[in-house]
């Protein structure tokens, strides 16, 4: 997946309307960004990829571009 399909994510399914930039903001200082938000990511994220999220660590990403790198490593 890349970070474009990733941004396609944020916005089209989850209404999030970022710029290329936004994915390095803190999460607390995404507009609109809450917990819904997150677990409908990684539901998202698990489905696009076929692959399991950590849980621990996505809880602990700081960023979401931080969240992007745990999806596709």
């Amino acid at each position: 997946m890349l970070i474009d399909e990733f941004l396609r994510i944020l916005r089209d399914d989850l209404g999030l309307y970022l710029s290329d930039t936004d994915v390095d903001l803190e999460l607390r200082d995404v507009a609109g960004w809450d917990s819904v938000h997150l677990l409908s990511l990684c539901t998202l994220l698990e489905r696009r990829t076929g692959r399991e999220l950590s849980l621990p660590e996505v809880l602990t990403a700081p960023t979401l571009a931080s969240i992007y790198h745990l999806a596709v490593r």
